[in-house]
C-alpha cells in the first residue's frame, strides 16, 4: 500500500513547503491538495491557496512523492486547459503527477466567482465529457471532439506528459453515475470512507466495470478518512463520544493497524491522511511519524525512502 499526506489549503506556503519536504524525507508516498478557492461556510476570509499553482511549486521543490489534486473541480477550468497544466507539471516533476478530477460540488465559490454551477446532472455529464477530452488530448497527435459542453478541432497537446498514460483519477462515490464514469475512464479512483464504505462502493464500481467491459483490476483505489491516532484513552473516548463529521479511524496503533488492514483487504491501494484535524505542524509531525513508523510497515515491505 501507499500512504499519502493531505495538508490543509489554509497552511501558509513556508509551513506547507516544510511539511511537504518532511513527509517526503520520512517515507510518505504522496501529497494531495484540495482544489477550492475559499472555505465552505459563512466565514470565507481564511487565506486559501490555489491548488494547481501550489502543486507546480511542490513539483519543483519536493523531489520524490506523487502529487495531485484531490480532486480538481471540473467546472473551474476547461478540460483542455487542465490537461495542458497537468502535462506541464508532469514535466516539472519528472513524471509524478496524478490528474484528479471530480464534478464539482461547492456551490458558494461558484456563486462568489460567477462560475456556472449547473445542475448535478449537468455537472456529471460535463465530467464525463471532460474525461474524454483529456484522454483524447493525451492519446492522439491532435484531437477532435464534439460534445454538448466541449469541442476540440485538431487540438494539439505538446509536449505530452512524461507518464504514458498520466494517471486520471476520478473522485467521488455517487453510485449511479460517478462510479460509471470511473469505470469507463479512470486509471485511479478516490473516495472518502471507512473500509466498510469502500467495500460497498467497490462492489458497485466492479458492477459498472462489468457493464462497460472494463477489467476492474485496471483501476487503482484510494481512500481518505480522518486519523485520530493516540495513546490517550480519554482523548479517544471524547472523540468517539462527540462523533466526527467525516469518516474517521480512531484508536491507538493496534486499532489503526486493524483499520488499515481492513482497507487493504478490501482492495485499497493507497490510504490518504488529511491533516485537517491534526493541529499545527509540530503535532502533525508527531502523528504522521507514529503512523509511518508504527502502522505503515505492516502493509509494505520497504518504505518509499528505500
Amino acid at each position: 500500500m501507499r500512504f499519502s499526506y493531505w495538508p490543509a489549503p489554509t497552511m501558509p506556503w513556508p509551513d506547507l513547503l516544510e511539511m511537504s519536504r518532511y513527509v517526503e524525507a520520512t517515507g510518505w508516498d504522496g501529497i494531495w491538495y484540495a482544489d477550492h478557492f475559499m472555505p465552505n461556510g459563512e466565514d470565507t476570509s481564511a487565506p486559501w491557496a490555489e491548488c494547481w499553482a501550489t502543486i507546480a511549486a511542490l513539483a519543483a521543490a519536493v523531489p520524490r512523492v506523487r502529487l495531485g489534486p484531490l480532486v480538481t473541480g471540473n467546472t473551474y477550468r476547461h478540460p483542455a486547459v487542465l490537461a495542458k497544466m497537468a502535462a506541464t507539471i508532469d514535466h516539472i516533476s519528472g513524471g509524478r503527477v496524478v490528474l484528479g478530477l471530480g464534478a464539482g460540488w461547492q456551490e458558494n465559490e461558484h456563486l462568489a466567482y460567477g462560475i456556472p454551477f449547473y445542475t448535478l446532472g449537468e455537472r456529471l455529464r460535463r465530467l464525463d465529457e471532460a474525461c474524454r477530452v483529456i484522454k483524447a488530448l493525451y492519446g492522439r497527435p491532435s484531437a477532435n471532439f464534439v460534445g454538448d459542453a466541449y469541442q476540440l478541432v485538431g487540438a494539439p497537446l505538446e509536449p505530452k506528459p512524461v507518464q504514458d498514460p498520466l494517471p486520471l483519477m476520478v473522485g467521488g462515490g455517487g453510485e449511479k453515475v460517478t462510479l460509471r464514469i470511473t469505470a469507463q475512464h479512470a486509471d485511479e479512483w478516490n473516495v472518502w470512507g471507512t473500509a466498510d464504505i469502500l467495500k460497498h462502493k467497490m462492489a458497485v464500481l466492479e458492477a459498472h466495470c462489468e457493464n462497460v467491459g472494463r477489467d476492474p483490476a485496471e483501476i487503482e483505489r484510494s481512500a481518505v478518512a480522518l486519523l485520530f491516532l493516540s495513546d490517550d484513552a480519554a482523548f479517544l473516548a471524547k472523540v468517539r463520544a462527540r462523533g466526527t463529521a467525516m469518516p474517521s479511524n480512531i484508536g491507538g496503533v493496534s486499532e489503526i493497524v486493524d483499520a488499515v488492514g481492513a482497507y487493504r483487504d478490501t482492495g485499497v491501494d493507497e490510504f490518504i491522511v488529511p491533516a485537517f484535524n491534526l493541529g499545527e505542524k509540530d503535532r502533525q509531525k508527531d502523528v504522521l511519524d507514529r503512523f509511518i513508523e508504527e502502522v505503515a510497515p505492516a502493509f509494505r515491505c520497504v518504505t518509499a525512502a528505500d
